[in-house]
Order: structure tokens, then sequence, then C-alpha cells
């Protein structure tokens, strides 16, 4: 059995790692917005809604719920992987059959840019190595022991920023298109690096019986009992980020925008502005990855007092690094875009945005918390809610002639909504 991390270690540890992946990813972006362009980026950031939507669909929440019932120390876990490896197998093939079907209608018909078509086949390529990897990791994260995690994490995105760097300039005489596919494609290297790095991990004594490898209904059951909120959850919000652009280009070219200025806007927005407000995020994710474990545990042996204290501590250190990062925000955007992006552009909505990430960074902590206590239903209302409510806001906000600011406004709206809506379930359930 490995050694478990106390949850303060756990979240160093995640935190160490996290700070390494978030400034991994940030140069990946600026490479890739210096060497693809606003052209590039906009193209890249139509296509990863309808990424992100994907991914929660093949995962299925199963992630979640696996690491969930490990982490309460009474299933055989062996038996409960190999009874969720089918499910995952399945459903990242039926996925994938589909992303090849559909491509040329989401492209041509749904986001309106031929271009995409070939960014949306190769999403397809990605699909099952992300699941697995997602599913390995989760095995780790319920036994409190998150150096595996943190380990792949970073060669993963050490080989995607090289393999960006080298082989995008080579593509881009050849067309934005074909930057941008080989960008999705490069998580091909990347993700199996990352599952290799995992592999290596895992216990080196491992023995196995038959009846591990059998499929264990009644765990099948609980994990999808856990997962389906989880991904309808995931998959809402996620459906709400792909009909994004969709509805944006739709009611923006409506009311007479051309399809540069949103495409140019909405990648300055994307691709530079909420990357970079989004960057202390990496620590109140390191909080609700290294919460999960510890709350599932607790709660499954009812002991709410120790659940309720971590939650508190997990608070206290989101608003401890949530609140100098608004102010730092908020009174030096330029600085900021600047220093990151050799840029200036954005600055107004940084400026707007940077109070409403306060509250994103308390909301995942809080999300967390719902799912550890198998409360994943609430987790999926907020998301249900709060999701109608931005699409819906934002529809409206863009026939204003507003610009992107009809986005803007839609997203501070959910984010503020679902934030509360989530304390007060939390709250609910501590009482």
């Amino acid at each position: 059995m490995q050694k478990k991390q106390t949850f303060i270690v756990s979240t160093l540890i995640l935190l160490i790692g996290g700070f390494l992946t978030k400034i991994l990813g940030m140069f990946i972006k600026i490479i890739m917005s210096r060497l693809m362009g606003s052209e590039g980026m906009g193209l890249y950031m139509l296509i990863l809604p309808t990424f992100s939507l994907l991914i929660g669909l093949a995962q299925f929440g199963l992630p979640v719920a696996f690491s969930k019932l490990i982490a309460e120390e009474k299933k055989n876990n062996k038996n409960l992987l190999f009874s969720l490896l089918p499910i995952t197998f399945i459903i990242n093939f039926l996925i994938c059959i589909t992303v090849i079907l559909m491509s040329p209608i989401l492209s041509k018909y749904l986001l309106q840019e031929n271009r995409s078509y070939y960014p949306l086949l190769a999403i397809s390529v990605v699909l099952p190595l992300t699941s697995l990897s997602s599913l390995l990791r989760s095995y780790f994260f319920g036994r409190s022991n998150m150096l595996p995690h943190v380990v792949s994490n970073v060669l993963e995105d050490i080989i995607r920023l090289l393999t960006i760097w080298i082989g995008v300039p080579f593509l881009m005489p050849k067309g934005v298109e074909v930057a941008v596919t080989f960008v999705v494609l490069s998580n091909v290297l990347s993700e199996g690096m990352s599952i290799l790095v995992l592999f290596f991990f895992l216990p080196k004594k491992i023995t196995f019986k038959k009846q591990d490898f059998k499929q264990n209904k009644t765990y099948q059951k609980e994990a999808l009992q856990i997962g389906l909120p989880t991904t309808m959850g995931r998959l809402t919000g996620s459906i709400g980020y792909f009909l994004e652009p969709i509805l944006l280009t739709f009611a923006l070219k409506k009311v007479g925008y051309s399809s540069s200025f949103i495409v140019n806007q909405y990648g300055i927005l994307s691709g530079f502005v909420l990357p970079l407000l989004l960057l202390p995020s990496f620590f109140t994710l390191a909080i609700s990855q290294a919460l999960l474990p510890v709350i599932s545990h607790a709660t499954a042996n009812g002991n709410m007092y120790l659940a309720r204290r971590k939650l508190k501590q997990a608070l206290f250190f989101s608003l401890l690094i949530g609140i100098p990062a608004t102010c730092l925000y908020f009174i030096f955007p330029s600085f900021f875009l600047r220093i990151f992006y050799h840029t200036s552009q954005g600055i107004s909505y940084m400026r707007f945005l940077t109070p409403i990430c306060f509250f994103q960074y308390i909301q995942a902590p809080l999300s967390a918390t719902l799912d550890a206590m198998g409360r994943s239903r609430d987790n999926f209302k907020a998301t249900l809610l709060g999701t109608f409510l931005r699409t819906t806001c934002l529809f409206f906000f863009s026939l204003l002639r507003i610009g992107l600011w009809g986005l803007i406004l839609a997203t501070s709206i959910n984010v503020i909504f679902t934030t509360f809506y989530n304390f007060y379930q939390v709250k609910h359930a501590f009482s």
C-alpha cells in the first residue's frame, strides 16, 4: 500500500506542480500566439470549446468517481479499475466515430469556419489517450499521492511545448489550419508520455487474482452514480462553452460585426486576457484536488468535523492568493499583458473581469467538496442554471452592439451565480 500524504503536503506538491505547469502553459500560449498570430489563436480558441466538450463526454466523470471510491478505502482497487476500463474504452470508441462523421457539419454549419475541419478531426485521435491518463491520475488522487500527477503533468507540458515550438514554424506557411491541427495532435505525444510516467509510479509488486479482472456490476453502478451527475454538469458547462463562439458569431454578425473583428477580439479575450486572469487558479486547483480525497474519506467515516475544518482551511488558502492577485491585476493590467504577450490589447477587458475572477478562485474548493460528499447532483444543478443564464445573457447582450462585452457580462453573471449557489449547497450539507 502506498504511503498517504497529508492535506498540507498534498497541497504543497500540487501547488509546486501547478505553478510549473501553469508557467509552462503560459509559455505554450505565448509561443502559439507569436508563431500563429491572433488569427491562429482565434481559430484554436474557436475549436477549444468543442475539444473541452468532447473530453468531458469521453471521461464520463469516471476519474472523479474512481478517485472518490478509492479514497473511501472500502473497495478492491484493482477490480474497480478493471471494471471501469471497458466502460471508458466503449465510450471513447463511440465518441471518436461520432467526431469523424460530424466534423464536416460542425466546421461548416455550427462554427461557420471551414478551416476548423482538420483540427476537429484531430481531436478524435487525442481523446482515448486523454481519458486513459485521467483515469490513471485519479488512482493516485484517491490514494492521496500527488507526486505522479505533478511529474506526469510537467513532462507532458514540456513535450507539448517543444513539439509546438519545433513544428509550428514549419507548418504555418502551409496554412493556419494546418498549424492548429498540429497543435491539437501534439497532445498525442504529450499524453502518451504522461501515461508512461504514471505507469512507472504504479506499485512494482502488484499481484493479480482472477477475480480482479471480473466485471463488478456493483462497482460499475456506484461509479456511474457518481460519474453521471459529474458528466452532466461538465457536459452542460461544455455545451455552453461549445455554443459560445457559435452564438457569439451569429449574434455579432447579425448586428453588423465582421468575421475578422470577431475572430480577432475573441482571440484577445480567450487567448490573452482570460488565461492571464486565471493564472492564479493553479493554486485553487491544487487545493481542490488535495481536498477531494480528504473530505471523501472523512465523510465516508462520519467525521464531519474534519471535513468542515479542511474546507475552511482550503477557503482560507484560496483567499490568501485570490485577494493579492485581484489587486495586482486590477491596478497593473497593462504591465501583465505586455510582459507576457507584448501587447496592450485587452486592458479594459482585463480590468473589468479581475474582480469577477476573485469569485472563481473560491468556486473550485466548494465544487470539490460537493463531489467529495457525494453531492455531485448539486454541482450539476449549479452548472445547469449558471450555463443557461450565461448562454441566454450572451445571446441577448451580443445583440446590443457592444462587441465582446456581451460575452464578458454573461460570463461575469455566471461566475457570481455559480459561486453563491455552491456556497449555499455546501453550507446546507454541513448543517
